[in-house]
């Protein structure tokens, strides 16, 4: 088994970031660059957030989508929601790293967390569109809603001319409380995501042409390896992964599965670097 491995942060990841030829993945670790008071920064948190609000059985309180399954089947999807708004009602400020990708040209940006971080710099500007993912138990047949920079709902069909496309597969709190975290929401979706039904036509034209930055992610879980397999396929490339911590077997196994490269940085020291290139720009 074997990938490609970099100790340090390469100029052409900041150049082609600079450029929109690679784009920002952002996964929940993310959160860890903005301080202490911040929301549920990965599933296991989440689901202590959440399992302290309703009891749940003592085998699945650590499995966020087995726990959130068991709110949403005995306390209706109603009380799951109002939990999650609740998990994410308050905001982190956002980070130097947040700040840098929100100034960015590029094409895509992939955020596969709950939290509206990344929307607070993105909101001076006004030349890009969301797309979040949303449950079929409450969307049936809707695989994803769209939205102005304001929020405002717009019809899926629409074009979507915007410089940037901000997506959110599984959703956040704001501006609909849309969420994809109990065990039905992605037994759906991953019934079919291989033949890409719930990506948007958008997200697979603009992926075509740019390789991804993983930044905050973890891939120790089927979950965010499937969604990262399938929103990236058919991409440009290439690809890398900042990941400071030695990577599990299956995370191994997928870098090397995806030919992502990683960048063996902690994120906080890649953060720095790639935020001083935004003021030496």
């Amino acid at each position: 088994m074997s990938y490609d491995v970099l100790s340090e942060l390469p100029s052409d990841v900041i150049d082609g970031l600079h450029a929109g030829t690679l784009a920002p993945y952002l996964g929940p670790g993310l959160l860890l660059l903005c301080g202490v008071a911040v929301p549920p920064a990965d599933p296991l948190g989440l689901a202590a957030v959440l399992t302290a609000k309703v009891s749940v059985p003592g085998k699945i309180r650590n499995r966020l989508t087995a726990a959130a399954q068991f709110i949403e089947n005995f306390k209706h999807r109603k009380t799951l929601v109002k939990a999650m708004d609740e998990a994410f009602a308050r905001g982190a400020e956002p980070s130097d790293l947040h700040r840098w990708i929100a100034s960015l040209p590029s094409p895509l940006i992939v955020d596969t967390w709950y939290d509206d971080t990344l929307r607070g710099p993105l909101s001076a500007r006004d030349d890009w569109a969301e797309i979040q993912g949303l449950s079929q138990g409450e969307h049936f047949g809707t695989w994803f809603g769209v939205y102005d920079c304001q929020g405002r709902p717009r019809p899926a069909e629409d074009p979507i001319g915007e410089r940037t496309l901000y997506y959110k597969p599984w959703g956040g709190r704001w501006p609909a409380s849309n969420y994809l975290v109990s065990d039905s929401d992605f037994v759906e979706v991953l019934t079919e995501i291989d033949i890409q039904t719930p990506i948007p036509d958008e997200v697979q034209r603009r992926r075509a042409s740019i390789g991804f930055v993983f930044l905050g992610c973890r891939f120790n879980d089927q979950l965010p390896r499937a969604f990262a397999r399938q929103i990236a396929k058919r991409s440009r490339g290439p690809h890398f992964a900042v990941l400071g911590e030695e990577p599990t077997r299956m995370e191994a196994r997928f870098l090397e599965e995806q030919r992502i490269t990683r960048i063996a940085l902690p994120l906080a020291v890649a953060a720095s670097e790639l935020s001083r290139s935004l003021a030496a720009a």
